[in-house]
């Protein structure tokens, strides 16, 4: 049996609303006439950016999914019937920071673009890149919403311990724990803060986990796992 590929069917849909728009413009026609042909222009205009709109959300999308299947393909030999692999993890990097940069580059500024920035900045933390990954990771945390900014200030956070400017991921990490988001919990950052003090401030380190033991579910576990990992004063 013949299958429509992904690429045609996104024709297709963008073409169907096409001819919607056109439908309207029949069954309105004297509406369109009586307010004359400045008034028609405009509603022209506004109808055809919406559709434009919708339709290059829908390219953006399959774009940045396209990267995403490069970042989840895997690795080696073992995995002979997988449409996309990769020999190695750093060809497999290599490959993504690519289609990722191509996002990123040409979608700037979309939510699309956003997530891309955000996938380079973790690649490059990954790869030992800290400069790097605080490039992406900062247009990240400005220029994204509250969800995709919290995602990137907790990886700045992470990074600035590993660096050793232990002030400003305290810092990062605690405006999460007043401002958490559908992305990064109180809880999340709570406890990503008490692992980065664990060895420097163990006080306040079991401190933050306290209350955490009691919750049930995964949050009170890594809590208590946590707490049992910090050295006694």
């Amino acid at each position: 049996m013949a299958r429509i590929t992904r690429k045609e069917l996104k024709s297709d849909k963008f073409a169907l609303e096409l001819e919607h728009t056109f439908t309207f413009f029949e069954e309105h026609r004297e509406l369109v006439i009586r307010y004359g042909a400045i008034a028609a222009g405009i509603l022209v205009l506004v109808l055809a950016v919406l559709l434009y709109s919708r339709h290059q959300h829908s390219v953006r999308q399959e774009a940045l999914s396209q990267a995403l299947q490069v970042q989840e393909a895997p690795v080696g030999s073992a995995n002979p019937g997988a449409a996309l692999s990769f020999p190695t993890e750093d060809a497999r990097a290599q490959q993504a920071v690519k289609t990722f940069g191509e996002v990123a580059s040409k979608y700037s500024g979309s939510t699309e673009g956003i997530i891309a920035e955000y996938y380079l900045g973790t690649i490059a933390a990954d790869q030992g890149k800290m400069a790097e990954a605080e490039k992406h990771l900062k247009l990240v945390a400005e220029k994204g919403d509250d969800r995709y900014a919290s995602l990137a200030n907790l990886a700045l956070a992470q990074i600035d311990f590993n660096e050793g400017r232990t002030a400003e991921g305290e810092k990062l990490l605690r405006s999460l724990i007043d401002k958490p988001t559908a992305f990064v919990s109180k809880d999340q950052a709570t406890i990503t803060l008490a692992r980065a003090l664990a060895k420097s401030k163990p006080a306040e380190a079991r401190k933050l986990l306290e209350p955490l033991r009691a919750v049930r579910g995964d949050v009170g576990q890594a809590a208590i796992s946590l707490y049992g990992e910090i050295p006694a004063q």
